[in-house]
């Protein structure tokens, strides 16, 4: 059955005490088909433990990773916040996570006190209705084993690609862009944090699927390894991520074996909420 307990198991912190900075926090990461755990999730911690250090009166507006090694899903994390600097408009924390004794990640989380100020974005690019397209699970009925079974029911969102899923075969043109239209499986409380958590979490799912597309790799490609190298998120604007959000996505360059993708989250309004940048390490088990 699908849902968003894995999510809300991945931002539930506990404090304790820090070895190496000014506060701590343990997290546990969520189980997944293969060894190392998802970085959304690691992204998603970190936020959690910035935030738990700033003031009620500023929210994050950016935030910037590096996945410097794999995470143990069956170990939990600790993220250490050093408490850089705090200003009348702005805060910056630095967050390292760390795992077996040695730093796994980095991360820069700067914080600003709201503004009443003039809007400007893109705009939202056109696609289907969410609600025309197949759930991951439906466009997956048919293939067997624990990756669908995750894609389908364990990864806390919905999520309904245009033009089509890279899960099993690519989907549609192999072309250097898609979207993704997400939402969590459950209804979330009302706190503004939660759901700029849910985007943090789920923004690492699919923002290397654009240079899969058109690299023609499925993520199901025999051999296929890919990881996270640094990452990148600007939030511009609040939203609801129990409703639905459009993922627009494209692969910005590929080469040397890594690739780049850039994505902005719009609401239904078309307000742009937030922008993502990614490298990924990509090793094809075949010869393209």
């Amino acid at each position: 059955m699908s849902g968003s307990a894995a999510f809300l198991r991945a931002i539930a912190l506990t404090e304790c005490a820090p070895e190496h900075a000014d506060r701590a926090f343990s997290a546990q990461p969520q189980p997944v088909p293969w060894p190392k755990a998802y970085g959304g999730d690691t992204v998603a911690q970190s936020v959690a433990a910035a935030i738990r250090t700033v003031d009620d009166d500023r929210v994050l507006h950016s935030v910037h990773s590096t996945f410097l090694r794999g995470v143990d899903v069956a170990e939990p994390v600790r993220y250490e916040v050093e408490l850089l600097r705090d200003g009348r408009g702005f805060s910056t924390r630095h967050v390292r996570g760390h795992q077996h004794g040695k730093v796994a990640f980095l991360a820069t989380a700067s914080f600003h006190v709201p503004e009443e100020f003039p809007e400007h974005g893109p705009d939202m690019p056109e696609a289907p209705d969410p609600e025309t397209l197949p759930s991951s699970a439906e466009a997956l009925t048919g293939h067997e084993g624990a990756d669908v079974d995750y894609w389908s029911h364990d990864r806390s969102f919905d999520m309904r690609h245009v033009p089509g899923p890279v899960y099993v075969r690519v989907e549609g043109e192999r072309v250097p862009h898609q979207a993704v239209w997400v939402r969590a499986f459950e209804t979330l409380d009302d706190e503004p944090v939660t759901h700029q958590l849910a985007i943090a979490y789920v923004c690492d799912y699919t923002i290397l699927e654009p240079v899969l597309r058109v690299l023609g790799l499925p993520w199901r490609d025999e051999g296929l390894v890919t990881a996270s190298l640094d990452h990148a998120m600007w939030f511009h604007a609040p939203a609801r991520a129990d409703e639905w959000l459009l993922y627009a996505q494209e692969s910005a360059g590929v080469s040397d074996g890594r690739g780049l993708g850039l994505g902005r989250f719009f609401d239904r309004t078309g307000r742009l909420i937030a922008t993502v940048a990614q490298e990924g390490m990509i090793r094809p088990g075949r010869a393209l």
